[in-house]
């Protein structure tokens, strides 16, 4: 008897039930009898262990494979990254490679815009006995307005030099009483500071619910963020733009000397700092605090932070945070760290260590220092003073290095707007927007999809993998075996599978379905055993990322709706996407299958992100059929919204949208038969913004409506 048997006695005696109450007690007693029977039966297949890895005890940290997996792979470049360093020897080696690192981070995070009238205004002024403050905001792209603060010491003697300042992750940004007393030492000891609010900070917050903050400013990097990598932006392109245009307002005004400014900024602000100072040749000295590590460090500790912090291609490239540094030797820098901050100290040494060698080169080995404190994530007394120190010998500007007592203005007196918000006070351009101009400025310009998508049923990915299958156990029924195994290896880990394998079909048909849940979506359904009855093998893994293998990293910062969008930044970082290991994944689980069977009509089916997964996968191997849940968006539609849903990113890769997008992958496809589901929905029209009534692809069925996805695989299937 088929577990989709037992099912139907089960309905068929409780309903006879109710009819035999009117009868006679004896004929329900035996009845109820025979509806426990049915009801042990059916528990016993039901209530399975699907799992796997339990049973492996070497495998000590499975649900991490797809974040170790990637990581592997930014290891492997940064070793090699290791040894051309190691093998430069002479000045001009370093200059030769300076001008390679220079010409990958204008790559990696241009191209930037032509420069528009700064358009400055200055709200208000505050006094002091010893400085002023102008708050005021300027454009450093058009209607793209930066709030910012000008302190300037009331005793000058001529034109005075002046160090930008970059706030970390604070959500009032430069407000924060920690940056204003750093601010207030600096311009005490007479320099001019121009204090600006990230994006996503201070007066710049974009996602308000009731006037308040929605995220904190980490996820006000990311959520946006995610959307610049998508269409191919590396996000900190836009932090590094206000800061070139800071410097030029600073060139603007008749109390600064252009020949003597700094930069310095601590956490998030130690990022802003280290990326303009590399990518703006006017600043003169540079001193990133609690951020410079390396990306191997990084990554064995915290993992990829917020959007900005990650470059598309940086690793991939052989690029790590020391050429930040050395890109600008032998220009005046020292790194600032703590030992037991989250951005590891002895990254920040080996960085050091290295980025010396080529002030070495120059003569200037001077110019490069380190301070180091005992501390967490945090600015010290001594750390500050070593920093004071260090600007006031490279902008030439003399005096006392100590840390001096400070008053901090309230966070109202630094408004720059009315409302202490540029969008509500002023209606500018959010960095979504800026987003959208930039897609639609590179999409004009890309090639034809129908050319990116290369002929002869492949994929853009080609990565390779170990081949294995390890058969794990069985479960014999009346109608059927269910089979565990452990097949195919890209990463570290073999994808756990389920077969449900009919008896009384060796050859024939087979379905893949792909949840997002992974195969614990099927422990209890009656799913599988109705593909059965109609003759389909039925296998249903765990992809990287999904069940057994999911849910394990737990660092960075960049978890938004318990999507884990750092573990996507490690795939942008070194070029191995989680699609690219699953789509590979899913090749594998075909080899596997046909080693096992002849003459195999291979089918599938896949639910949310993993749409996109499936279709890449198709393009290495012929399916006879596919259904996709019509209700997961084209990355295109998760790029133009402005609310998304982020785990549809999961699937994607930066660029996808141009030619990639799943309309796309859908139109080029080999497959000869597709169908896309609309769960619950009447709509013709497909979340992926497809028009199926109009669309030209050729077996490409009407959008079936159906009650959920596995009702509307059984109807087609």
């Amino acid at each position: 008897m088929s577990n989709n048997t037992v099912c139907d006695k089960f309905y068929e005696v409780n309903l006879y039930i109710g009819d035999s109450i009117q009868n006679s007690r004896n004929s329900m007693r035996t009845n109820i009898f025979l509806l426990f029977f049915f009801f042990t039966i059916n528990s016993i297949a039901q209530d399975i262990d699907l799992s796997i890895y339990p049973y492996w005890k070497y495998y000590g940290n499975v649900s991490n494979s797809l974040y170790e997996t990637i990581s592997e792979r930014g290891f492997e470049r940064l070793d090699n990254r290791k040894e051309e360093i190691h093998n430069l020897e002479t000045l001009y080696d370093w200059k030769v490679r300076q001008l390679d690192v220079k010409v990958k981070l204008e790559k990696i995070f241009g191209p930037f815009p032509e420069k528009n009238p700064l358009n400055p205004v200055i709200t208000g002024t505050l006094e002091r006995s010893d400085f002023t403050v102008e708050n005021l905001y300027f454009e450093s792209m058009p209607g793209y307005y930066v709030t910012s603060a000008l302190f300037l010491p009331q005793e000058r003697e001529g034109k005075v030099p002046a160090i930008i300042y970059c706030s970390g992750h604070t959500e009032n940004g430069y407000r924060s009483e920690t940056y204003q007393h750093i601010i207030m030492n600096y311009v005490k000891k007479g320099f001019a500071v121009l204090a600006i609010d990230p994006i996503g900070q201070g007066e710049r917050i974009q996602y308000l619910e009731n006037g308040k903050p929605r995220f904190g400013a980490t996820h006000e990097h990311s959520y946006p963020g995610s959307q610049a990598i998508l269409a191919g932006i590396t996000p900190g392109k836009y932090f590094i733009w206000d800061g070139i245009r800071a410097v030029d307002y600073l060139l603007s005004r008749p109390e600064i000397d252009g020949e003597r400014i700094g930069i310095t900024g601590r956490s998030g602000g130690g990022t802003q700092s280290a990326y303009i100072a590399a990518m703006d040749d006017r600043i003169l000295a540079s001193a990133p605090e609690c951020y410079i590590t390396t990306f191997d460090k990084l990554y064995r500790s915290i993992g990829p932070q917020d959007a900005e912090q990650n470059w598309i291609g940086g690793i991939s490239e052989g690029l790590d945070m020391a050429d930040l540094i050395e890109v600008r030797a032998p220009k005046p820098t020292m790194i600032i760290g703590t030992t037991r901050d989250f951005f590891n100290i002895q990254g920040a040494k080996d960085s050091y260590l290295e980025s010396k060698r080529i002030f070495e080169a120059y003569g200037k080995e001077n110019q490069l220092q380190m301070a180091v404190d005992d501390d967490g994530h945090a600015s010290t007394k001594a750390n500050r003073e070593s920093a004071y120190k260090f600007f006031q010998t490279y902008l030439s500007n003399p005096g006392s290095a100590q840390d001096e007592e400070t008053e901090p203005f309230s966070e109202e007196e630094l408004w720059v707007t009315k409302t202490g918000n540029i969008f509500t006070s002023l209606k500018g351009k959010n960095m979504h927007a800026l987003i959208l101009e930039d897609y639609l400025s590179k999409k004009s310009s890309s090639v034809n999809k129908k050319s990116i998508i290369k002929e002869g049923g492949k994929s853009k990915f080609v990565f390779e993998g170990e081949f294995e299958s390890v058969f794990s156990g069985r479960y014999d029924f009346e109608s059927y075996t269910l089979e565990k195994y452990l097949v195919g290896k890209v990463g570290k880990y073999p994808v756990p599978l389920i077969w449900y394998r009919p008896k009384s079909n060796t050859i024939g048909k087979a379905v893949i379905l792909l949840r997002e849940n992974g195969k614990d979506d099927y422990k209890g359904s009656t799913i599988p055993m109705k593909l059965i009855d109609k003759g389909y093998h039925v296998l249903v893994p765990d992809l990287s990322g999904i069940g057994e293998l999911g849910g394990g990293f737990d660092g960075g910062d960049a978890r938004i709706g318990n999507v884990p969008l750092n573990v996507w930044y490690g795939g942008a970082m070194t070029g191995l996407l989680p699609v690219e290991i699953r789509s590979r994944e899913i090749d594998m689980i075909i080899d596997f299958l046909k080693s096992q069977m002849d003459d195999i009509s291979l089918y599938g089916a896949a639910e949310g992100f993993l749409v996109g997964d499936l279709l890449l996968a198709s393009f290495n191997n012929m399916f006879d059929g596919i259904v996709l849940d019509g209700s997961t968006p084209a990355w295109k539609s998760v790029l133009e919204n402005v609310e998304y849903n982020p785990k549809y990113l999961l699937s994607s890769f930066p660029g996808s949208v141009y030619g990639y997008d799943l309309p796309d992958l859908i139109e080029n496809n080999p497959c000869p038969d597709i169908t896309i589901l609309r769960v619950g929905d009447s709509s013709e029209e497909s979340g992926m913004g497809i028009d199926t009534e109009n669309y030209s692809r050729k077996g490409l069925e009407k959008a079936k409506v159906t009650t959920s996805f596995d009702e509307g695989v059984l109807s087609i299937f």
